[in-house]
């Protein structure tokens, strides 16, 4: 396994052997020993897919208070996927890193507790797993604006509107939302 660091600490790109043969393809998408030794935890409560059609952007969604770290992969299709840091006290707080996902690398993200969360589909059709460290509690969660200047996250939009619902269309301005931990 290969592990990336992106320029958020603790956020890494992970990229596993995949094993290919005229049937079709196996790879691990999570072993406690490989992964702990990566810095990612070994335990994991939930798991989650969604299907979003293109042109679809999530997020940005944390949990907050009580923080979820995520392990995200797709399963179907492609997606630019992005992480912001919003622990307090952090030399990269209010940052962001993203990284493109898809069912032809086979790639995972790690998003530990503390930052932000989304995604913006660039195929017809994606599935997205991922794990996660705690449970979804609706009372933790925070919604922030996908497109608040202060980040200025650089979604590949080409010119497009994102189909976003509307409590991601109503998130929090970034200045506005608490900082984790």
């Amino acid at each position: 396994m290969k592990c990336e660091r992106t320029s958020l600490e603790g956020v890494l790109v992970i990229e596993r052997p995949v094993f290919q043969d005229p049937r079709g393809y196996f790879f691990e998408t999570w072993r406690a020993d490989v992964y702990t030794q990566a810095g990612v935890p070994d335990r994991f409560v939930q798991s989650n897919v969604s299907r979003s059609a293109v042109g679809t952007l999530r997020g940005l969604h944390v949990q907050n208070p009580y923080g979820q770290g995520k392990l995200v992969q797709v399963l179907d299709g492609e997606i630019f996927d992005v992480a912001v840091d919003l622990r307090r006290g952090s030399p990269t707080y209010g940052r962001w890193a993203s990284v493109t996902l898809s069912d032809r690398d086979h790639r995972q993200l790690w998003i530990p507790p503390g930052f932000a969360h989304g995604f913006y589909v660039l195929s017809d059709v994606a599935d997205v797993e991922y794990k996660c460290t705690a449970p979804y509690d609706p009372a933790d969660e925070r919604v922030i604006r996908w497109d608040d200047p202060d980040l200025a996250i650089a979604w590949p939009l080409d010119g497009g509107v994102p189909v976003v619902s509307p409590k991601d269309a109503g998130g929090l301005a970034f200045r506005d939302a608490p900082a984790c931990g």
